[in-house]
């Protein structure tokens, strides 16, 4: 076990992969998170939700059915759940505190949206020092007007290189460092 290892879930909600508009494969995708959140546990990784609040009327709104965390996914008591407002689940939020509370010095991200949330979150953990570990089949997003989804997902593979290893999911080794 790497007690100094964290897995971010980030917006693993269950509008992402909603039937009338499921983010880029998103079963595949299902998948690889239930995969590797399971490993985690197993290792004994701590392991911590980020979860978006959309505003009135957005599909990830609070309290409605699309703002819960997907039930293949259900965090136990033991993880914990962060509420965020903007793509970066350091800003104004109670992440980097509890982060340092538990001694962690490396952050797994998973999750939602490619250009969102994964995208500003990697940077700002790699801004606060954390060894940052992207797992590259471990996010999606959408189609844009200018780019598919997929490739969307395989230019932030190539980008966040600057501040991240990025690693396929099966190669994720738990019981080691993770550099």
């Amino acid at each position: 076990m790497n007690a100094t290892t964290a897995l971010l879930m980030i917006d693993a909600q269950v509008n992402m992969f909603a039937a009338h508009n499921p983010v880029y494969a998103s079963e595949r995708l299902l998948t690889t998170l239930r995969t590797l959140l399971a490993r985690a546990r197993n290792a004994g990784i701590f392991v911590v939700y980020v979860q978006n609040n959309g505003g009135p009327g957005d599909p990830d709104q609070p309290e409605t059915p699309g703002w819960q965390i997907h039930p293949d996914l259900t965090p136990r008591e033991s993880d914990l759940v962060i509420q965020k407002w903007t793509p970066n689940a350091f800003y104004q939020t109670s992440l980097q505190e509890e982060l340092a509370t538990q001694g962690i010095k490396q952050v797994i991200l998973m999750g939602m949206q490619t250009e969102y949330c994964i995208d500003t979150t990697c940077r700002q953990a790699f801004a606060l020092d954390y060894q940052v570990i992207l797992v590259k089949d471990g996010h999606s997003t959408y189609d844009t007007n200018l780019l598919s989804a997929a490739q969307v997902i395989a230019h932030h593979n190539t980008l966040l290189t600057a501040f991240a290893t990025v690693k396929d999911a099966e190669t994720i080794d738990f019981t080691s460092t993770l550099s």
